[in-house]
């Protein structure tokens, strides 16, 4: 018998709250299968099989926060399962699959081919506090993946039938009483960090405006010869150049120590909207990458994010963090920094607008507003403002940013 136990899956955890289990008792597993989901401080890890055998015990609840070291389940190792699985896997003749009772191996085993519901594991979360099986819940959308307001659906579709029989009154019941989300995971670290950044750091916004027109032309040009490169590279780029200039913010007050750590290398951190809260995924050294380079390695992370695929190492070390709420509208922001760093900066959307050019015409150009946070105790306004104005000077004649390249 194997006891699979709640390991550290990165960052120091010492515990972890177990989502969703993958297998039930009798399953016949496969080494390296998927078992368990256990939300840690910041993701969603799956702990998979270290054998192969058959669950024959599950510990801990689904929904339990547990201590690294518990016992979640139990495997006994079945030589004959794991005879037939390894054949299984290595063997792709139709002889040998004949020969292997595989129509019992499937009865066994419900998981083998796997399949899963997709869902986010706060979506899972949601219909397990509301006594739902998630299985029962159809995907409004055409993915097959169950949104949060699917199950929302279904739970009231449940009360509706129940107490049909007082139809006028339940319906002021109903509306009497709140949907409730659980306030864990992932959304009360978001909290818990927000509150300490904003409780600890005396955050001054500083707003600005940047002439994106320039920029979107050469993009255009870049795209008509084959390019596709998206607007969020170059200003990633834009802001490690300046940050070179204006090191003050690409650092860390310690203040036990009484001194600002300027940090040597610049790791930025993207924040990311996903269905289980505001998520940071950090992109490393970014002065070493180019503006393509930046460009991939921005839409593997974000895809990652949102998946909840990220490793620990791709959530750590951030020296700086970016925020590109414009595709998602508004004009402007107050940004919360990323404890203990020093600044952030929030890209809003970019207008059409009629402005002046240099000849004193009005011209129709791209005007993008920023919203830049910084530590007042380590920068002070003059100094965000100058680091601004060389961010927009970068992105204003795109030629400078290209010169910095070279």
């Amino acid at each position: 018998m194997l006891e699979v136990k709640l390991h550290d899956v990165g960052e120091g955890m010492t515990e972890g709250e177990v989502l969703h289990y993958l297998v039930k008792v009798g399953d016949s597993v496969m080494t390296d299968q998927p078992l368990v989901e256990v939300q840690t401080d910041k993701m969603v890890a799956e702990l998979t099989s270290p054998c192969s055998g058959i669950v024959k015990e599950i510990r801990i609840e689904a929904g339990e926060i547990v201590q690294v070291g518990t016992s979640l389940l139990y495997i006994e190792i079945d030589e004959a399962v794991r005879a037939v699985q390894k054949s299984y896997v290595e063997t792709k003749s139709i002889a040998e699959e004949q020969a292997i009772p595989t129509i019992k191996l499937e009865e066994k085993s419900p998981h083998m081919p796997f399949n899963r519901i997709l869902a986010a594991p706060y979506t899972r979360k949601i219909a397990r506090d509301n006594n739902i099986n998630i299985d029962d819940v159809h995907a409004s959308d055409p993915s097959g993946r169950i949104s949060e307001e699917d199950v929302l659906r279904f739970l009231k579709g449940q009360q509706t039938d129940m107490e049909s029989k007082k139809e006028s009154e339940q319906v002021e019941v109903d509306q009497e009483v709140p949907d409730e989300i659980p306030f864990r995971g992932i959304r009360r670290k978001i909290a818990e960090k927000m509150t300490k950044s904003l409780f600890t750091i005396p955050h001054v916004t500083h707003f600005d405006e940047v002439n994106m027109t320039n920029l979107f032309k050469m993009r255009e040009q870049l795209k008509a010869d084959g390019e596709s490169v998206s607007v969020s590279a170059f200003l990633i780029k834009a802001l490690v150049i300046s940050l070179k200039d204006f090191p003050i913010f690409n650092a860390e007050l310690d203040e036990e120590n009484s001194r600002i750590l300027l940090k040597k290398n610049y790791h930025i951190g993207i924040a990311t909207n996903t269905d289980s809260g505001l998520i940071v995924p950090v992109l490393h050294d970014v002065d070493k990458q180019s503006i393509k380079e930046i460009n991939a390695n921005v839409r593997s992370l974000t895809a990652k994010a949102i998946a909840g695929k990220l490793q620990p190492f791709e959530m750590k070390n951030s020296t700086f963090t970016v925020s590109n709420v414009g595709p998602l509208g508004g004009m402007g922001a107050t940004p919360i920094i990323n404890y203990p760093e020093t600044a952030l900066i929030a890209f809003h959307k970019t207008k059409k607008q009629p402005i002046v050019n240099e000849h004193d015409e009005i011209v129709i150009g791209h005007i993008m507003t920023l919203s830049m946070a910084f530590d007042h105790r380590v920068a002070d306004g003059a100094t965000a403002i100058a680091f601004t104005n060389r961010f927009a000077s970068l992105i204003e004649q795109p030629h400078k940013l290209m010169m910095e390249m070279i």
